[in-house]
């Protein structure tokens, strides 16, 4: 894969998935763009063009993003990875607030990425969501993160229809073993929460990759995805 002179831009590349992806590219010699909270010292000195973000916080975010990305004229690919779980609890628990901390980072934060990037005619290649089974599959428990990682889902979609020389695509890249899981993994037996106990039993093994093995197989998969309709969702299990 030739990706030498490619400029990505990626979202939450202090840990995980994100972290691992910045990384690949960047040993694979392409022009890595990174924002997060918390700085991934590691991929800077490897050449990392970074930017500390708070994502959640759009009045001092969004400024400082646009000045950041100000004399890039185009990107290869944006790929949208920063994302929070939540508390896994029943929706009838989870107080509206909590549902907007959510939304505000999973979907929120991406509409102005998106709309910076896009202003003053930037070019911009393919643009990939990173989404996740849950928003399709409706599981007690994951109520805030289900929500907004279908709405992120129909926001790609809407995007595309609006920017038709991009190709857009939302993506679940299957079980990755990072903090979200290390949290529902120490979660305590509970019934009515049916797929922690599989991920239980995923964790430690091959059906749970870490970030950096995850984000090798997504990188084989992105250049897939420009062989379906611009703004629809694909799951890595299913490609």
């Amino acid at each position: 894969m030739q990706i030498s002179k490619e400029r990505i831009l990626i979202t939450g590349v202090s840990s995980g998935l994100g972290h691992g992806l910045a990384k690949c590219y960047l040993n694979m010699g392409a022009k890595v763009y990174g924002c997060s909270r918390r700085s991934p010292e590691e991929l800077i000195e490897r050449g990392l063009n970074f930017c500390a973000l708070d994502l959640s916080q759009q009045a001092k975010s969004e400024p400082d993003f646009s000045q950041w990305i100000k004399e890039v004229e185009s990107f290869d690919l944006v790929i949208l990875n920063a994302g929070v779980l939540g508390k896994i609890k029943d929706m009838q628990d989870c107080s509206i607030e909590e549902l907007k901390e959510t939304m505000e980072v999973n979907v929120w934060c991406n509409k102005w990425i998106l709309d910076t990037c896009f202003s003053g005619g930037r070019n911009i290649k393919q643009v990939i969501g990173i989404s996740s089974g849950a928003s399709l599959s409706g599981s007690r428990g994951w109520n805030g993160y289900s929500l907004s990682k279908a709405a992120l889902n129909m926001m790609i979609k809407l995007y595309s229809r609006e920017c038709p020389s991009t190709h857009f695509a939302s993506f679940a890249p299957g079980l990755v073993d990072t903090a979200m899981q290390d949290y529902m993994t120490n979660l305590p037996e509970d019934p009515r929460y049916a797929p922690i106990e599989i991920l239980k039993a995923a964790k430690g093994t091959e059906l749970m990759p870490s970030g950096d093995e995850c984000a090798k197989k997504l990188i084989d998969a992105f250049p897939r995805l420009l062989e379906n309709d611009s703004g629809e969702y694909a799951d890595i299990r299913k490609l």
